[in-house]
C-alpha cells in the first residue's frame, strides 16, 4: 500500500535503493539519485555513521578488552547538526490534521512544572555516561572504565558473563539464575531519551556531548557482540545475549525471563530520540540495525506463536516497540524502511485489538502497563496504513479507562492490574496506580487527538501531567536518582513509592522523560499552518518558524484564574483554538480588552475549543480569566467517596489516619455549586476547608494524604445554617440534599430558593420529610448569608 508522506518531504516516499545497512553502500545508493534537501543531509549523516563503524568493527574484531575513544568523525558541523535536527521530527501521516511542535520550539516559562523540568535538566548534566553504559559493555566484554552500574533494576544480576548465551546455545530452562538484572538495558536507554530531550530543551552543548558520547558507546558495544559471529544479525544491540528472545519463542515464563522486547524498545526509542532531537547520524543507524533484526526474528514466528508470546504475562511485555518502529519507519530514508512498519504490526496482540474494535471490554484481570504502550502504535498504525480497526480499537480502548477506570489523578490500576469496568472506589487498594501507567495513558490520549480533536483528551492529559506525572516528580534535586514515585496510591492515609527515587526501575526511567519535555503538548498546529490549539495553560513561549510568530503564554494558572498569550512577534490570519475545560464554570476570553467570549452568554462552551480566527499583529493580547471552582467529585462505582479539585488540581487531604475521612460539604455550597464557605486557598495551591488542610496533588512532597474523603450529609444545613432536621435518604441513595444541589450553577438566590420549595414540596408529598422539617428547612435556606467570595485568598 502507498502511504502519504509530508508534500515538505519528497525524498521520503522514494528512498535509495539498498537493502542492507551499510553505511558505504547506503551513502553511494544516496549520491546516485536525486538529491532533495533531507537526502544531502542523510548523505552527511551516513557518512559520519560510515567513519565510526569502520573505526569500531576493527577494534572489536581484534579482540579488545577496552572500550577506544570516540572517533573523531563523529563532529558533525553545527550548522549541518541544526538543519538534521530539523529534518529529523519524521513526516506525519496525512490523517494528522492537528501536529505537534518541536520539542525545541516551545520552552517552560515560571510554572508549577519549571522546578521539577530543572531538578531533571541538572540530574541531566551531572550524571556520568559511562555508568549507563557499563551493562552494555560488560556483557559486550568491553572495559567498564572503572563505573558501577546505576542500581536497581540495571543491575547487572548474579550471571552476567554467564547470560551472553545466543540464540542457539540456549535451551528452554537453561536459565536457573532467576530474573535478576534480565532487564538490565531499559533505564539506559531511558535515560538516552532524557539526554536527548533535554538538549532540545536547552540547547546546552554538554548535554549533547553526553548523547554523543552514549551513542558512541553503543556502537562500539554492538560491533563487539557482531565480531563474536554468534548472534543473528549485526543490528543486536542488548545489554545480555540473544538467549531470552528465543526462550519467549519457545514461551517461557516471567522468572526464567523477564521482559526482553521490553528492554529492546527502552534502547530503540532511546536511539531515535538521538537522532530526532539531536541530529545524531550514528542513532539512526543503530536504531535501523534494530529494527532490522526485529524483522529478521519476528518474521520468521508464525500469527499463532506472536498471539500467545504477546500474551505470557510480563515475558511478553514488548514496551511500545511498535510505536517505535512506526516513528522508525517515518524518520528512515533506506530502501527497506517498509520492513519497520511491517515489524510494527508483528506485535499485535489481535484478540485484544479485536475486542477493543468491537467494544468488548476483556481488560479486567490484565496487566495495565504491559499493554497501554502498544495503544500508542497501534493508534499509529491506523494513521499510516489505513486500517480503521486499530483506530477504533485505540479509541474504545481509551473509553474503558476514562472515567471508569481512573483515579482522580488520572492513574489507572491496583497493584499494576486492571480490575472490572467503572469500578474506582472499589479499586482503590494499597499500591494503585503505577506511574508509567499514567506516562502511557498520556500519549495515547495524544495521538488519538491529532487525528479527532476531542476536547476531552486534552482534559484528560491535562488532569494527568499536572496532577500524577508532575506530581509523582518528588520536589528534591539530586545527581544521581530521578526522584520520581513507582505508584502513586490512592487510598486513605497513602504515601507516594518514592523510595530511592526509584533508580533503575521503569517508572524511575520513564520518570527521566517526563519533565525534560512537559512542554510538548502546550501548543499544536494544524497541518496546513492555518491554526494553533493552545491545549494547556502553561506559562511557555512559542517559536512558530513556518509562521514567523512567536507567541508568548503567561500566568499563575492552575494556582491563579488569569493567562495571557501574546503574539510577541509576527503578524497574519490565524485561527487561534483556546481549550474551554470541562470543568469551566466561568470562561472569559478577551482580545485587545473588548471581551469576546464567555460561558455567561454561551460563546464559549465547556468541554470544546474555542476558535478566534482574525487576523493578528505583534503586540496583540488574549486574555483568559478561567474560574477556578471548588468542587467534589464523586467515583463512578460509589457516589459518597469523592475527590476535591480545584480547577485542574486534585487536592488531597492531610492525615495520616488510615480510614476515609468523614466531611460534611454541602453547607459550604455557592449559588454557582462551587464549594465557597470557610475556604481557603494560598499562593501555591494548598486549599484549607474549615480545619483540615488540603495540599495539590503536584505538590511533589512526600507525606500522609487522602485523595478521596468520604461524604456525610447527616443534616439539612446552608452556607452554615442549619435547619435543624436530619437530611432524608430515598431508598436509590439519593438524599435531599442531593436532589437541591442537583439544579446548581442557580442565576440567584431566588432561583434556589425556588428549587429548595419545590424539593421540599415534592419530598413531603412523598412522605419523606415532615411538614415541620419542611418549614425549617425553608427558614434555613431564607437565613443563607449566600454572595460571599467563593475562595478567599
Amino acid at each position: 500500500m502507498q502511504h502519504a508522506h509530508d508534500q515538505h518531504d519528497p525524498d521520503l516516499s522514494s528512498p535509495p535503493a539498498t537493502g542492507g545497512h551499510s553505511p558505504g553502500r547506503d551513502l553511494l545508493a544516496l549520491v546516485e539519485r536525486p538529491l532533495g534537501r533531507r537526502t544531502l543531509l542523510r548523505a552527511g549523516a551516513f557518512a559520519t555513521a560510515a567513519a565510526g563503524i569502520a573505526w569500531a568493527v576493527p577494534a572489536a574484531a581484534a579482540g579488545s578488552r577496552t572500550a577506544a575513544p570516540a572517533p573523531a568523525g563523529l563532529a558533525v558541523p553545527r550548522a549541518a547538526r541544526a538543519a538534521a535536527v530539523s529534518e529529523a521530527q519524521g513526516a506525519f501521516p496525512a490523517s494528522w490534521t492537528v501536529r505537534p511542535f518541536a520539542l525545541s520550539d516551545v520552552s517552560l516559562g515560571q510554572s508549577v512544572f519549571t522546578r521539577a523540568q530543572q531538578q531533571m535538566i541538572a540530574l541531566a548534566k551531572a550524571y556520568p555516561v559511562d555508568r549507563l553504559l557499563v551493562v552494555f559493555r560488560r556483557n559486550a566484554g568491553l572495559s567498564v572504565n572503572g563505573a558501577s552500574a546505576p542500581g536497581g533494576w540495571e543491575e547487572l544480576g548474579p550471571a552476567p558473563d554467564e547470560q551472553r548465551w545466543g540464540p542457539a546455545e540456549y535451551v528452554r530452562g537453561q536459565n536457573t539464575r532467576g530474573a535478576g538484572g534480565l532487564l538490565r538495558g531499559h533505564y539506559g536507554g531511558h535515560y538516552l531519551s532524557m539526554l536527548a530531550m533535554a538538549y532540545a530543551t536547552t540547547g546546552d552543548e554538554a548535554i549533547l556531548a553526553k548523547v554523543d558520547e552514549f551513542v558512541t558507546g553503543l556502537e562500539q558495544c554492538r560491533a563487539a557482540l557482531a565480531a563474536t559471529g554468534k548472534y543473528s544479525h549485526p543490528g543486536f544491540l542488548a545489554a545480555y545475549g540473544e538467549w531470552q528472545f528465543s526462550a519467549l519463542e519457545a514461551y517461557a515464563p516471567y522468572g526464567e525471563i523477564w521482559a526482553p522486547w521490553y528492554t529492546c524498545h527502552k534502547i530503540l526509542a532511546g536511539l531515535i530520540d538521538a537522532y530526532r532531537y539531536t541530529g545524531n547520524p550514528l542513532a539512526l543507524q543503530l536504531a535501523e540495525g534494530l529494527g532490522r533484526w526485529t524483522y529478521a526474528r519476528l518474521s520468521a514466528c508464525s500469527a499463532e506463536q506472536l498471539e500467545r508470546m504477546w500474551g505470557i504475562y510480563i515475558g511478553g511485555e514488548a514496551g511500545g516497540m511498535n510505536d517505535s518502529l512506526v516513528d522508525l519507519y517515518t524518520l528512515s530514508t533506506a530502501a527497506d524502511r517498509a520492513n519497520f512498519l511491517a515489524a510494527s504490526r508483528l506485535f499485535d496482540l489481535r484478540s485484544l485489538v479485536t475486542a477493543c474494535a468491537e467494544n468488548r471490554d476483556t481488560l479486567n484481570g490484565k496487566h495495565a502497563n504491559m499493554h497501554i504502550p502498544t495503544f500508542v502504535g497501534y493508534a499509529k498504525l491506523g494513521s499510516w496504513t489505513g486500517d480503521a480497526t486499530y483506530t477504533t480499537a485505540t479509541r474504545n480502548f481509551f473509553g474503558m479507562i476514562v472515567p471508569g477506570r481512573m483515579y482522580a489523578h488520572g492513574g489507572t490500576g491496583e497493584g499494576e492490574m486492571w480490575g472490572p469496568a467503572d469500578t474506582v472506589a472499589g479499586d482503590i487498594g494499597p499500591r494503585n496506580a503505577e506511574s508509567c501507567a499514567a506516562y502511557n495513558m498520556l500519549k495515547v490520549a495524544r495521538t488519538l487527538f491529532f487525528e479527532q480533536q476531542d476536547a476531552a483528551y486534552m482534559d484528560y492529559y491535562e488532569r494527568t501531567v499536572l496532577n500524577h506525572i508532575l506530581g509523582g516528580k518528588r520536589d528534591q534535586s539530586s545527581t544521581t536518582s530521578p526522584q520520581n514515585l513507582y505508584m502513586y496510591p490512592v487510598g486513605p492515609g497513602a504515601r507516594k513509592e518514592y523510595g530511592n527515587g526509584n533508580i533503575g526501575t521503569c517508572c524511575g526511567g520513564t520518570g527521566l522523560e517526563s519533565p525534560v519535555k512537559y512542554q510538548d503538548s502546550i501548543w499544536f498546529h494544524a497541518a496546513d499552518e492555518s491554526a494553533l490549539w493552545v491545549n494547556l495553560y502553561v506559562a511557555s513561549e512559542l517559536r512558530w518558524t513556518a509562521r514567523g510568530m512567536r507567541i508568548v503564554q503567561e500566568g499563575g494558572y492552575p494556582n491563579d484564574e488569569d493567562v495571557t498569550i501574546r503574539i510577541a512577534q509576527g503578524s497574519g490570519a490565524l485561527d487561534l483554538r483556546l481549550r474551554v475545560p470541562g470543568w469551566a464554570t466561568s470562561f472569559v476570553v478577551k482580545v485587545n480588552g473588548t471581551t469576546v467570549a464567555s460561558t455567561a452568554d454561551g460563546t464559549a462552551t465547556p468541554g470544546t475549543y474555542l476558535s478566534i480566527d482574525r487576523t493578528w499583529a505583534t503586540g496583540d493580547e488574549v486574555a483568559l480569566t478561567i474560574a477556578l471552582p471548588l468542587r467534589a467529585e464523586p467515583t463512578v462505582d460509589r457516589a459518597d467517596i469523592q475527590s476535591l479539585q480545584r480547577g485542574p488540581v486534585v487536592l488531597s487531604a492531610l492525615s495520616s489516619s488510615t480510614k476515609y475521612l468523614q466531611l460534611s460539604l454541602y453547607d459550604r455550597m455557592g449559588l454557582d455549586g462551587s464549594l465557597s464557605r470557610d475556604v481557603r486557598a494560598d499562593e501555591y495551591g494548598y486549599v484549607t476547608i474549615g480545619g483540615q488542610q488540603f495540599e495539590p496533588a503536584f505538590s511533589g512532597q512526600d507525606v500522609a494524604y487522602h485523595m478521596y474523603v468520604q461524604r456525610s450529609e447527616k443534616k439539612i444545613a446552608f452556607a452554615g445554617v442549619d435547619s435543624g432536621a436530619a437530611n432524608p435518604t430515598r431508598t436509590d441513595g439519593t438524599s435531599f440534599l442531593d436532589d437541591v444541589w442537583a439544579g446548581a450553577p442557580f442565576a440567584d438566590r431566588q432561583a434556589f430558593l425556588e428549587r429548595v420549595q419545590t424539593t421540599s414540596g415534592a419530598w413531603v408529598a412523598e412522605r419523606l420529610m415532615s411538614a415541620r422539617d419542611r418549614q425549617k428547612v425553608l427558614v434555613a435556606a431564607a437565613r443563607a448569608p449566600f454572595g460571599r467570595p467563593a475562595v478567599a485568598r
